[in-house]
């Protein structure tokens, strides 16, 4: 690009930029040595990308590159004040020369899968594991438990094996194989081979009746014994690990589905925070319970810091509404009260907040019996103000159809923006002035009423030739002098009678 002199005076023949090496995890940055004028410099920023100068022979016209600049110039002005939109995952925001950088997304505290984001480390007291054995075989991954499995019987049959070849040997079995009058502790073994597999049959109980013990042999009655016992027990053991693994409801939580953002708009002239929640299966949950948690990090007054603290959300446990019929999907509604913690939370300060919520949803698997829960979260940039979920169900003939593939649709609605207590305050002003203006009309029904009754007296008097009076409210002045008069004529008429 060439620029010609008479426009920057001082414009020099390049433009050096020194760029950082870029860290993982840091943001990278490009900025421009101050070695032009602040003509150029302005340029260079609202160009937003590397301008080096050269010596043209036929530079553009000079209102042609005032006009350009004018242009970009009102242009990144009108996107300045543009409101800046929230955006769903990973937030790109610009640099000071234009330069595209990202910013990392907040590590959430439980995945949208149900699953904890929290490793234990440090642990010292490693043997507190092996006093509930029977729940570490259970909560160890598929390829540990097989793993155990398979070692548990393979190790008792090599263990008892071996001392039944030991009797053998010690007995003085193994010299005697050809003796036919030599009676050995158990027939048919003359090997560690023999022994094994002798030792296979008596603890699964197969009994080939090939290789059998004799009465010769006190010992081996005894190690027969003691091998058929412990034998049930590895049996009863191992099988009931895998029947408690295989039968666990983890993967009952995989049909309960949450939508994917939540959402906050008015129900009933108030302020609700609402997420969706279904079942994919036909056999239900049985006594479904629905929880909520606030997770955000908080300083008390004192000044201890509190990271990743929860609050209670309420979903309807005062009403009893947190106790679902989970048939159809339901929409999941909060009322953002004056015990809510969001009830000073407006739609810019979302857009700021740091937080995430998560719900929790427990019940029995019909099928089963056993207990099971889902997991789920969403973070602040999931929580879409002014929108509302999308209508599933419709009637068909003869049931109701439930359409999932509007399950996570939200379509946008006339919602305030304000908070839930700005928006409790202008209610409450708004019935006040609607009080008072009633109670007004209602101090002036009586004072009408008196009016309408005291005309005909008004009447009378105009036609006396007095002036009539109208009556609002107390008696005026000329009224009450009027009456007195009136009192007073009397009583000196009757005093004039009196005297004749």
């Amino acid at each position: 690009m060439a620029l010609e002199n008479s426009v920057f005076p001082s414009c020099p023949d390049s433009l050096s930029l020194p760029v950082e090496e870029k860290v993982e995890g840091e943001e990278v940055e490009v900025a421009t040595e101050a070695t032009a004028s602040t003509g150029v410099f302005n340029l260079l920023g609202e160009l937003g990308h590397v301008v080096t100068t050269e010596t043209a022979p036929s530079p553009p016209p000079l209102a042609k590159v005032n006009r350009s600049f004018q242009a970009k110039l009102a242009e990144r002005e009108a996107q300045a004040n543009e409101p800046r939109k929230k955006t769903q995952g990973t937030e790109k925001e610009r640099g000071r020369f234009g330069w595209v950088r990202t910013r990392r997304k907040r590590q959430r505290y439980v995945e949208k899968n149900g699953r904890c984001n929290v490793q234990h480390g440090n642990m010292r007291e490693t043997y507190r594991f092996l006093t509930d054995i029977f729940t570490t075989l259970v909560d160890l991954n598929w390829r540990c438990s097989l793993f155990v499995f398979v070692m548990a019987y393979a190790g008792t049959w090599l263990f008892f094996g071996a001392i039944w070849y030991l009797i053998a040997y010690c007995r003085g079995d193994l010299d005697h194989l050809e003796d036919e009058t030599w009676t050995p502790c158990v027939n048919n073994v003359n090997g560690f081979i023999s022994a094994f597999l002798f030792s296979i049959e008596t603890e699964t109980t197969i009994g080939y009746g090939h290789r059998v013990i004799t009465d010769q042999c006190p010992v081996g009655t005894m190690l027969l014994l003691l091998q058929a016992i412990l034998g049930s027990m590895v049996n009863a053991f191992m099988v009931g690990c895998m029947f408690v693994k295989i039968s666990q409801p983890n993967k009952r939580a995989e049909t309960l589905v949450f939508s994917k953002h939540a959402v906050i708009s008015l129900r009933d002239d108030k302020l609700c925070l609402m997420f969706r929640v279904g079942d994919l299966r036909s056999s239900h949950i049985v006594g479904a319970n629905m929880r909520a948690k606030l997770i955000k990090s908080k300083q008390t007054q004192e000044g201890e810091f509190i990271p990743l603290d929860q609050t209670d959300i309420s979903v309807g446990f005062e009403t009893g509404d947190d106790r679902l019929f989970l048939v159809s999907p339901l929409v999941i509604s909060h009322e953002i009260d004056v015990h809510s913690p969001f009830w000073d939370m407006s739609q810019a300060q979302l857009e700021k907040e740091d937080f995430e919520i998560v719900v929790i949803l427990e019940g029995m698997v019909e099928a089963t019996g056993m207990t099971c829960q889902a997991r789920s979260s969403y973070l602040a940039e999931e929580v879409l103000w002014g929108h509302r979920f999308s209508p599933m169900m419709s009637l068909a003939e003869g049931f109701f159809d439930i359409d999932y593939g509007a399950f996570h649709h939200t379509f946008e609605v006339v919602s305030p923006s304000c908070s839930a207590r700005e928006l409790s305050l202008a209610a409450a002003r708004l019935d006040a002035h609607l009080y008072w203006s009633i109670s007004s009309r209602l101090d002036e029904e009586p004072t009408l009423t008196n009016q309408a009754a005291k005309q005909p007296d008004s009447g009378s008097a105009d036609s006396k030739g007095g002036e009539p009076t109208f009556i609002v409210g107390e008696m005026t002045d000329i009224q009450e002098q009027t009456g007195l008069g009136e009192l007073n004529g009397s009583v000196a008429t009757d005093q004039s009678e009196s005297e004749a």
